[in-house]
């Protein structure tokens, strides 16, 4: 069994979802948002600190995955949104987790199938994969589906070996 946590990085809203695996099941723990409510970056990133290393002493995952930084229109957000995502990544391995990174389009076509999905699409797709009885929050129907996304594509990988793990992680050229 393996517990994940799935975090959508956010100045203002962080994301987070936790999934268990046990074998090719999966299923739900826990998710939600952290809402940093609050105008200054450094109070806002201290926040999202303390957030993510909350849930990490409250579920004890076995590893972190962690949606990578897209290019935006606007470089301040890009930024800000680097720097949210920097320290849950801190949380993470000050607590002594792996960290995994997807980008946005390869967990969409993880579960929903077109790396063009909307969010909507994301939300329901998750909802029915992990068979809630409701669509969750957004930001935590992302952070669920980037677990989700781990999940498939670790068990993946690992069938397929070493070097090609480190490949597909861009470690070789």
């Amino acid at each position: 069994m393996t517990l994940i946590l799935g975090i959508d990085p956010g100045s203002r809203i962080t994301g987070y979802g936790i999934i268990r695996q046990q074998g090719r099941q999966l299923s739900y723990v826990g998710s939600g948002c952290i809402r940093t409510g609050v105008d200054d970056l450094p109070t806002r990133l201290k926040l999202i600190y303390a957030g993510v290393s909350e849930i990490i002493t409250q579920f004890q995952p076995d590893c972190l995955a962690i949606e990578q930084v897209f290019m935006a229109k606007n470089a301040d957000s890009a930024l800000k949104l680097g720097q949210a995502r920097g320290v849950a990544i801190v949380a993470g391995v000050n607590h002594g987790l792996p960290i995994f990174e997807y980008a946005a389009r390869q967990v969409k076509q993880t579960v929903v199938g077109t790396g063009a999905a909307e969010k909507s699409q994301v939300q329901h797709m998750v909802r029915t994969l992990l068979k809630l009885s409701a669509n969750p929050q957004a930001d935590a129907a992302d952070a669920l589906a980037i677990a989700i996304t781990h999940c498939h594509l670790s068990q993946n990988l690992t069938r397929i070996g070493p070097d090609r793990l480190n490949l597909a992680r861009g470690r070789l050229r």
